[in-house]
């Protein structure tokens, strides 16, 4: 019997809050109802969302589900290395496609995020978002090697349709 639960989150700590595909994790951690037409496939591709901002989170997630894809919503930068430092273990068919990041986040910043994932030799195709694109962190997202750097504000079809670039073919 298939588990309801993606198995690269089953395990880790962070991730007992973490319902089935398409369902938003609220900031309290209670599980908010979303209509069928925006539940993603069994199959869906399966994205990190690490944003410490909570309406943000949210709206860049129910965006993201909307689009296809299965999000699993972190809250910070520790979080997501934590995460990421299991999902190592696991096998490719149970891996993230995807990691969109804010870069400033409390505990490690989206940069350290990316630099930990390069040190682990991770090819994690990575989205960095930030309300301060200053050159120089555009500059470090590119040597750390960011996918792409979107600065604040956006258009929500360009995120998910600049994720959907970076996702591989099946």
């Amino acid at each position: 019997m298939r588990s309801a639960f993606p198995l690269w989150t089953q395990g880790h700590p962070d991730c007992s809050n973490l319902g089935p595909p398409g369902e938003t994790m609220k900031h309290s951690h209670t599980r908010a109802q979303e209509t069928p037409a925006t539940l993603p496939q069994a199959d869906a591709p399966r994205l990190l969302l690490a944003e410490d901002d909570s309406e943000m989170r949210c709206m860049l997630s129910r965006a993201l589900r909307r689009s296809g894809f299965h999000v699993t919503e972190l809250r910070d930068g520790r979080e997501t290395v934590s995460l990421l430092s299991h999902c190592a273990t696991q096998t490719p068919e149970q891996m993230p496609h995807l990691l969109i990041s804010d870069v400033r986040m409390p505990g490690c910043t989206g940069l350290e995020v990316l630099a930990h994932l390069r040190r682990s030799h991770s090819c994690l195709p990575v989205i960095l978002i930030t309300s301060f694109g200053d050159e120089e962190t555009h500059e470090e997202a590119r040597r750390l090697g960011a996918a792409q750097v979107i600065d604040k504000p956006f258009d929500l079809d360009e995120l998910c349709a600049a994720a959907w670039t970076l996702v591989p073919a099946s």
